[in-house]
């Protein structure tokens, strides 16, 4: 849900009771955006598809990919410029396997021309503007259909119900929007989405003074379902675990997304919630999109998008490249999302179709530059041990050194530094120097994300990483 549809000028001057009107009004709009029109038969084929195998469903694939990519070369401009200059018919792209005969497009070229690929032959009524994030300033606003984005959230919900979710179910939602204003210093701390069903906590006032009254929400409510950022999810849970308490009830099911979900937060929200969390992975682009399970993998969901996976020099890494095959208005195809994961080899014990991966990690994060001018990402197993850690983040501004900022947990000493130390220094080199610094709090982005790296190095910087293509 975006901020209240009032001027962002007047809603932090409401009163509190009309900004949860607000919120509600707010809600009651994206509602019938998400699940009006055709969205019932959209959510209903769906999940008849979770039940074909992966033969089917591959078949299925390829299928619309076909169409899809004969669309986009017949009426939009940067497509059917690209197929003339390679001199390839669309009829030459008949499955996944042929998408490699086509550059992986940035999201650099799509934000330098946007128009380029549009396809113009949409009526204005049956679109709408979507927009990415954009935590390093590579947000992304673009054309998509309305019915790309009813099957985009039926998706969603397909593996919500794998999880015992239902539409119906209250939600205690820990996102990103500023839905309490910055200046309020005492409760309530959260906001009523009525027609979502949605209790919105604020991820900008979770301190310690505020903490107490944050779990006296939930246990007064009880929603069966939260969800949220694993950053904000995880301070919760510490605090529950450190003051020795609970929430007076077990949630039915935790979820999170939008960021890393590191170890030591896997294992604070298990033992504060009481339930493990689960987690999916999707993009408004729509090009891309897995679903977690019961063995704690994740699915892609084959159905969805055209997904491949390009090896990028580490160690069973590889990086994330998509077709949106839902949304024909923006064709992205071979679109570089910006993150790697790690397949596996072989089915899921959970019997799910769907090749699987063990984890994604974001791309959000900068890298760690080694003195020999390496540059060293995905460092979120370097915490596997701290089991002591609130919450962690390496800063980086001078090449060889590093500071790992540290919030402590009631459990820390140490020994859980000694721990730490040896992990980096595995992971980094014996020559790394590496600073512990003790801090109450990480500071979070304008959207409201914990990055695990933040380096100020021109070459350990994210929007300098090589491009694929």
């Amino acid at each position: 849900m975006s901020t209240p549809s009032l001027a962002l000028s007047l809603y932090p001057r409401l009163p509190i009771i009309l900004q949860n009107v607000a919120c509600s009004l707010e809600g009651l709009r994206v509602e019938r955006q998400r699940y009006g029109g055709g969205y019932d038969a959209l959510a209903q084929a769906a999940t008849e598809r979770a039940s074909w195998n992966d033969e089917r469903l591959r078949e299925f694939r390829d299928a619309r990919l076909r169409d899809f990519v004969a669309r986009a070369a017949r009426n939009v401009p940067h497509y059917r410029r690209l197929f003339s200059r390679l001199g390839l018919a669309p009829d030459d792209i008949r499955s996944l396997a042929d998408l490699s005969r086509l550059p992986i497009l940035t999201k650099d070229e799509v934000k330098a021309d946007p128009t380029a690929f549009f396809d113009p032959t949409f009526q204005t009524r049956d679109l709408a503007w979507a927009q990415t994030s954009g935590t390093t300033g590579t947000g992304l606003r673009f054309r998509t259909t309305w019915e790309a984005l009813q099957e985009r959230w039926a998706v969603w919900w397909r593996y919500r119900g794998w999880h015992g979710i239902g539409r119906n179910d209250w939600c205690a939602l820990f996102g990103s929007r500023q839905i309490v204003p910055l200046s309020q210093t005492a409760p309530p701390f959260w906001r009523y989405n009525v027609p979502g069903r949605e209790i919105r906590f604020s991820s900008y006032h979770l301190s310690e003074r505020n903490l107490p009254a944050y779990v006296n929400e939930l246990r007064r409510r009880q929603p069966p379902w939260i969800h949220g950022y694993p950053s904000a999810l995880s301070l919760v849970a510490a605090h529950l675990v450190e003051s020795g308490t609970d929430l007076g009830y077990n949630p039915r099911s935790v979820t999170i997304g939008s960021e890393n979900l590191l170890p030591q937060q896997v294992s604070l929200m298990a033992r504060g919630f009481g339930v493990r969390p689960q987690q999916s992975y999707g993009m408004h682009e729509s090009a891309a999109n897995f679903s977690g399970c019961g063995q704690e993998n994740l699915h892609v969901d084959e159905d969805f998008a055209a997904v491949e996976f390009v090896p990028d020099g580490t160690e069973g890494g590889c990086r994330v490249i998509g077709t949106n095959l839902s949304n024909s208005a923006t064709p992205l195809i071979r679109y570089d999302i910006g993150d790697v994961a790690t397949p596996i080899e072989g089915p899921c014990l959970c019997g799910r179709p769907g090749r699987v991966i063990s984890r994604v990690d974001g791309r959000q994060e900068d890298f760690v530059v080694l003195e020999s001018g390496a540059r060293v990402g995905r460092l979120s197993h370097l915490f596997k041990k701290a089991v002591n850690i609130r919450e962690a983040q390496i800063h980086q501004s001078k090449i060889g050194e590093i500071v790992i900022r540290v919030v402590r947990s009631a459990g820390w000493s140490a020994g859980s530094e000694t721990v730490l130390l040896r992990e980096a220094k595995q992971y980094l080199g014996a020559t790394m120097k590496i600073q512990i610094q003790y801090v109450p709090e990480l500071p979070r982005t304008t959207s409201g994300k914990l990055r695990l790296v933040v380096s100020d190095l021109r070459d350990g910087a994210l929007l300098r990483s090589p491009k694929i293509g």
